[in-house]
């Protein structure tokens, strides 16, 4: 026993360099996937000829294929990972990627587009060999910072990435998307020298078609440990509460508080950067003083107590004040998965990150129509009651229901 842990821990200190490269793959994939936001309305306006209004409900479908991409592809590559490593699988993503960013780049008519579109939700499927890297090379107590770092590359990301992408576009509607590419191309460069596999041989398992899939990855996961259902449960439902703020946060700024874009920028810029801080920085240090359990209640509350904030804001400091105390719900996510990763064996992780994954691109699909909605509703002449931060409301009822998932599972814990 005692040599195999010496085993373990000796292949965890090979490759524990490798989390670096790993982050640096979700960043860049991140800051390709912002890069090319500030642009797209244009491009699809150009491409079809349209109207903004026209484009709007375009760019509405594309991100629904995005997201129903994950939802079937996360679980075939996790389980790929699972079967023949992870090295293989990310580099191939992220060449995959880097080649689809060129056809969009370079896509005539808007057929083209809805195709990159289609091929970047399949290869943003690899974030799930990602996060099963990570949980091969860490011990199982560290995993939830270890996962919250993650989180920092994507709040890096939502900063920088569209950030870049407007200064990019200002020199040509489709420069941003060749941006992309370039950056996904050296990314692939860069692991094909550096990054190390991580799952060794012997912990490998065959590829299986049953479970290559949401329902039938959770099946297989269940009979190892049933506490998982209740968490991936507890983190699809989550990502539908916390995705209130890609979908209609900068909307109802502008309907509560008269925001203009540049607010909103700087706004959704402290929101990046906050998060970046709370997952990158603040878990790390907090986690080991509050354990999983503690850090998800707190980060549940700190939603429900901003969700507050947002609608008794009278000015722009109060609103910045709210942003500051939604941060901690940064140690939601990586909290759960980092308990989550433990209930599982050392097999099953890509086929657990792909199942979590998948269950989460539906938030992607539903959620951005059910907070539109409520916000269609709760503002305006025509509204039943007169209350545009409403969605921050609803979305702090969906976190409670989450927190409650999440309870019901880490009380089953031995």
């Amino acid at each position: 026993m005692s040599s195999q842990g010496e085993n373990s821990m000796s292949h965890r200190a090979r490759h524990r360099a490798s989390m670096g490269f790993v982050f640096a793959i979700v960043l860049i994939d991140m800051l390709g996937f912002g890069i090319v936001i500030p642009v797209l309305p244009g491009l699809i306006m150009h491409l079809t000829h349209r109207p903004i209004s026209a484009a709007a409900g375009y760019a509405g479908w594309l991100g629904a294929g995005y997201a129903a991409m994950q939802f079937v592809f996360a679980p075939i590559i996790g389980n790929l990972s699972d079967r023949f490593g992870r090295r293989p699988v990310l580099l191939a993503s992220i060449l995959a990627l880097g080649l689809d960013y060129l056809l969009q780049f370079a896509a005539p008519v808007f057929g083209w587009l809805i195709v990159g579109r289609l091929l970047a939700g399949v290869t943003g499927a690899s974030y799930s060999a990602a996060y099963a890297y990570i949980a091969d090379i860490t011990p199982p107590e560290q995993r939830a910072a270890r996962f919250g770092m993650m989180g920092m590359a994507f709040g890096i990301g939502f900063v920088v990435g569209p950030a870049l992408g407007g200064i990019v576009g200002s020199y040509g509607e489709r420069l941003p998307f060749l941006a992309a590419a370039v950056l996904a191309l050296l990314n692939f460069a860069f692991g094909l020298v550096f990054l190390k596999e991580s799952l060794p041989p012997a912990d490998r398992r065959p590829f299986d078609w049953r479970t290559a899939n949401a329902l039938g990855a959770l099946r297989a996961l269940r009979r190892q440990n049933e506490t998982v259902l209740w968490f991936v449960a507890a983190l699809g439902t989550w990502q539908l509460a916390h995705i209130v703020y890609p979908a209609v946060w900068s909307f109802m700024a502008i309907a509560a508080y008269g925001f203009t874009a540049r607010s909103i920028g700087l706004a959704l810029a402290v929101v990046g950067l906050t998060s970046a801080l709370v997952q990158g920085v603040l878990l790390g240090r907090v986690l080991p003083r509050l354990g999983e359990r503690r850090a998800v209640m707190l980060g549940v509350g700190g939603m429900c107590v901003a969700a507050v904030l947002y609608c008794i804001a009278t000015t722009t400091g109060m609103v910045y004040g709210a942003i500051v105390v939604g941060s901690v719900e940064g140690f939601v996510q990586p909290s759960i998965s980092g308990l989550s990763s433990r209930a599982v064996d050392a097999r099953s992780q890509g086929e657990l990150q792909g199942a979590v994954q998948s269950i989460g691109s539906i938030a992607q699909i539903i959620g951005p129509p059910l907070y539109a909605q409520t916000l269609a509703h709760c503002s305006g002449a025509d509204a039943w009651i007169y209350l545009p931060t409403m969605p921050m409301l609803l979305s702090a009822a969906i976190g409670l229901v989450a927190l409650g998932l999440f309870l019901k599972g880490a009380s089953k814990l031995a």
